[in-house]
Parts: structure tokens; sequence; C-alpha cells
């Protein structure tokens, strides 16, 4: 009877499991089934905005031209195979470094940007790319990337960067440049590859791409001198600092470099007392020093942080460990996304800004990911229309991935669940359901002593990729647009 009693109970337990499986892929094949009317409502929140038609807004630094390559073919070019090694390289100094430092991004779908510090490598580099037939040169880097977005959405922009008439030429025609115009432009080299490539044994998670550079101008911030003889007279309402990454690793003289970030945290701390906001937006660092740089002289002025999931944990590791992580999840849940963004709030309300009277930093963090935004803003802030920019920033990715404006649900996919919790702490969750009809969820909560607003928004994930790299800048660009 014991074990009569036990095979009912097992088969009824397998029933049930079953029931369970067969009733979620229905709901994930009916939440697909729902990717029309959540782009409509998407649209719906992103126009029910009035958006600061007079909007001025100042980006620095630095600027490049993207030579955009398929990745593979590029080491095919290259006559490169896959190496047995996979390794990190902090730079590239020849082509070994360079296989094994791209297969360890390659194998985590991760985004990676490393100095070639070998030129003649570099040349060698560009001039395969260039034999690409669907090779693409178009303009890059952080700033001048925020800086289209911002200007195709309506803003005036101030741009700090150097660039020859390659780069000048291709501004948005609502860009006013600050700094010099030289002979040639920096270049980046942007190695692009799908989901599930292979190379060789080796398969990439997801799309992502590997950046080589190799910048003359960039890492000296050159432009900052124009910019600060031109800021106060251009009186922006936002001023927007990224493109820092490109100091990882290169060869700066002894204290040069903390001297460059201190003349930009007396910038910084000039505008803030005006009362601007700054946004910072994060890249791929792997160097600690530079890091500990930016924590001292950047962090403590930025009212806005922007950055990916990547970056993510590897800013929170360096704050509280005082180290750096490589690589992390390429889907990561949603839950986990937010308590680390609840981390670094919290981390960062604990850095005190050099200066008197100012607030305190970090009353906006924006996290974009594959699957959905999140954006955190401080209650009380100058921070608005937080739901809407999250609805804004999820149709940006997919119309800049895709290459088109319109979003073609054909080549839609949602990643995320039908439900997420909001922590995983067992013990403080809360799930939140998905609805077509109001896909963004908003809610407060106490974050560090302070209230906050928490909005997500599902992307429709582009499954037809154009491009990955300027993703992340795009993305950020049009979450600041709606919330200025």
């Amino acid at each position: 009877m014991g074990v009569l009693s036990c095979t009912k109970v097992g088969l009824f337990s397998v029933i049930i499991a079953l029931f369970a499986l067969y009733y979620k892929r229905q709901f994930v094949i009916d939440l697909e089934r729902e990717i029309p009317k959540i782009l409509e409502s998407l649209k719906k929140a992103e126009q029910n905005v009035e958006l600061n038609s007079a909007l001025k807004v100042a980006i620095g630094f630095g600027g490049c031209m993207d030579i955009f390559v398929d990745a593979i073919s590029f080491f095919d070019k290259m006559k490169m195979n896959p190496s047995s090694i996979i390794q990190h390289h902090d730079t590239i100094r020849n082509e070994e470094e360079l296989n094994e430092g791209f297969l360890y991004y390659f194998t985590h779908g991760a985004a990676g940007e490393r100095y070639v510090n070998n030129f003649t490598l570099f040349s060698e580099m560009v001039a395969a790319a260039e034999q690409i037939p669907s090779y693409r040169k178009v303009v890059g880097g952080n700033a001048p990337v925020i800086a289209n977005r911002l200007a195709l959405e309506g803003a005036d922009i101030l741009l700090a960067s150097t660039g020859a008439t390659d780069f000048t030429t291709k501004l948005h025609k609502r860009i006013k440049l600050a700094g010099s115009v030289v002979d040639t432009s920096d270049i980046h080299l942007i190695l692009e590859y799908k989901s599930g490539e292979k190379w060789g044994d080796h398969v990439s998670p997801r799309a992502n791409r590997y950046i080589a550079i190799a910048d003359k101008y960039n890492p000296t911030i050159s432009s900052l001198e124009s910019f600060v003889d031109e800021y106060e007279k251009f009186d922006a309402d936002l001023y927007v600092v990224g493109g820092l990454q490109v100091m990882d690793n290169y060869d700066f003289k002894s204290g040069e470099r903390s001297a460059r970030l201190s003349a930009l945290n007396s910038l910084m701390l000039d505008i803030r007392h005006k009362n601007k906001p700054i946004h910072f937006e994060m890249a791929s660092f792997v160097e600690e020093l530079l890091l500990e740089d930016v924590v001292k002289y950047v962090l403590p002025q930025s009212d806005s942080l922007g950055m990916n999931e990547q970056e993510l944990p590897n800013l929170i590791s360096f704050l509280k460990h005082g180290n750096v992580t490589m690589v992390s999840e390429a889907y990561p849940r949603t839950a986990h996304v937010l308590d680390l963004m609840r981390s670094l709030y919290t981390e960062v309300s604990k850095i005190k800004a050099v200066g008197e009277n100012l607030p305190k930093a970090g009353s906006r963090i924006h996290v974009h990911t594959l699957a959905f935004q999140a954006i955190i803003t401080r209650k009380g802030s100058l921070w608005k229309n937080t739901m809407a920019a999250a609805a804004h920033a999820s149709l940006t990715a997919n119309r800049h991935i895709c290459g088109k404006e319109d979003v073609d649900i054909n080549t839609s996919k949602m990643l995320m669940d039908e439900s997420f919790s909001t922590t995983v702490d067992k013990t403080q969750a809360d799930r939140v359901q998905f609805s077509s009809q109001e896909p963004v969820s908003c809610w407060e909560e106490m974050i560090a002593g302070d209230t906050v607003l928490v909005c997500v928004a599902p992307n429709l994930v582009c499954t037809k990729v154009f491009q990955t790299a300027g993703g992340g800048d795009n993305i950020s660009a049009a979450g600041l647009r709606f919330q200025v």
C-alpha cells in the first residue's frame, strides 16, 4: 500500500510539473503574440510626453571614426585561426593577444574594448577590415554618438571632440564642435558577431562586439580646454561626460592622467554649482587604477549614471571590493539587476561630493540590458517622465540595433518572462505581472534613506541585427531626452 501511494504521489507530481511546463509554454507563446499590443503601448507611452523643444546639451569627450566589420570575416582576412587559449589581456601587443582576448569576450557574449599598443599591428588590422566588402565607416565614440542621437531628437548640442573632416562633416547640423580639426581622426575597429555565431569550436551566446582602438587624441581629453572656453556661453540644460574608458592602459606620463581627470573634476564641480545636472556614461573599464581615479574625480559630481549589464557589476565590485570583473552574465535576471542597482545607489550615496550645498550624487541610474530597461530616479530630484523615458529607451534599442526607425514585429522578440521578482530576497520580493496594455512597470521604494521611483520596461529584442556598437549610447541618450 505504501509503495502504491508513493507511486500515485509521484505520478501526480509529474502530471502537475508537465501541466506547469505546458502552461508556461502557452503563456510565452501568447506573450509573443502580444508583441503588436506591447509595441503600441510603448509607443503611446513615449508619445504621451511634452518634450523641452529648446533643450541644450553639452557633451564630452572625444570622438573617432568607427569601422564596423564582421568579426569572423575580419579574422579570415587576417589569416588567423582561433587560438586554443582563451585569455583576457589588458592591452593588445601582438596577434596572439588579439586572438586570445577576442575569444575571451566572444565566448562570454560580452562587449569588450581594448587598446592596441602596437601601431603596426593596428594599421594592418584597419587595412584588413577595409578590404572586406561589407565594412562600414561612421562617426563613433560615446560623446558623438550620444550627441547625434540627442540632435536627431531636437536638442542643440555643444560637443567636445577632436577629429578630421571625415568626422566633422558627418555630425548632425545641430551640433557645434568645441575642439580642434586635425589631419587624421582616431579610429575604432568594431568587430561584430551574431548570437550563436561560430569561430572554430567556439560559439557566442549572444550578439555583441569587440572594439580595438589605438587613439592618439582621446585618452588625454584633448578637447577639454576648448570645451571650458565655450560651455558657459552655451549655457546647457544638461551635461554629459563619457569616453573615459579610452584612458584604460594608455601610456601616460607619470601623474598625467590624474591631472587631466582633476581638471575635468574642476569643470564638473563648477557646472554643479550652477545647479545643472551631469550624466556620466560608463563603459568597459579593466584598469583598477583608472577606476580609482574615476571614482575619485567623476562619480562624486555625477547626478546620473548610465551603463549596461556588464558594466554594472564591474563598478559595484570595484566600489565594494576594490577589484574589477571582466565579464558577467549575458542574460541576467531582472531581480538580480534591480538588486545590483540598489547596491550601486547605496554605494554612490556614500561618496561625498567636494563642495558645499551640493546634492548627493547618483539621483538617477539607468541600466540598459538586452532584455529590458531599468531606471531609478530619486523622488524630489529634477528627473521627470521616468516611465516614458524607459519606454522610449526600449524602442530606441530596437530601432538602433535593427537599423530601422519603424519597429518590425516580425524581427522582434521578448526575452522577459510573464512576470518578474523585484528582488532575489524572497522575504522582501514582490511579483510583478506583465501587462501588454501597460508594459512599463513602475513603483516607489526606499533605498539608502531616499524615496525612489523604479521603472522597468521590456525590450522588443531585434532578431535581425544591423549593429550593436553604439547601442548603449543611443539608448542612454534617448532616456535622458525625456527626463530633462
